[in-house]
């Protein structure tokens, strides 16, 4: 009889066990996913930042330089494509990321353009309303790059955390995927040229 009640207190051991690892390793590859979705929601935040700061610096260059009208409609045609860009973070994978990457590559060589015009207008340089967005927009995509870099490590915990045996198993069989990086833009290698 006390073999019996140790071997059902062994076999309930076990059971508990195994189920407790299930348990705690979805709870973690939960956890992880949603660290993943937030540090995404906060580079979608700086995105939102900077594109509500284009308007503003568009109106105001437009007062200056009126003549820069290709620009102007560049930057403007530039932020238009990237608001278009709603990507959910359950569906982000390589290709997602790579037309965000451009579409935002886009706007940011859009507005270095844009910037550089202030060195042909004297009066524009030194408008402090100018002057004021520019030192936010530069703070700005400071804080993108900030933020990208955060989604990085964080994307690569949690696709080491689901990639790991025996992990890989219960990812696999809950639907847990591996989310993509940033990458640098194509030429982000190559130094931008300065001519005086």
């Amino acid at each position: 009889m006390k073999k019996g009640y140790i071997v059902l207190i062994a076999i309930a051991v076990i059971i508990l066990s195994i189920f407790f690892w299930f348990k705690n390793t979805y709870n973690s590859m939960v956890a992880s996913r949603e660290n993943v979705t937030a540090q995404w929601s906060n580079v979608e935040n700086q995105y939102q930042r900077r594109l509500d700061l284009i308007p503003n610096l568009v109106n105001t260059v437009k007062g200056y330089a009126a003549h820069e009208e290709n620009t102007l409609t560049d930057v403007v045609n530039a932020r238009a494509k990237a608001t278009q860009m709603q990507i959910n973070i359950n569906q982000l994978d390589e290709t997602t990321m790579k037309k965000l990457n451009q579409a935002q590559g886009e706007l940011s060589s859009a507005l270095s353009r844009l910037m550089a015009i202030s060195e042909n207008y004297p009066n524009l340089k030194a408008n402090q309303n100018f002057l004021d967005l520019q030192a936010q927009l530069e703070g700005t995509e400071n804080r993108i790059a900030v933020e990208r870099r955060k989604f990085n490590e964080t994307a690569r915990q949690y696709n080491a955390s689901i990639q790991q045996f025996p992990r890989n198993i219960l990812a696999g069989m809950f639907g847990f995927t591996a989310k993509p990086y940033f990458e640098a833009n194509a030429g982000a290698e190559n130094a931008p040229k300065v001519e005086f």
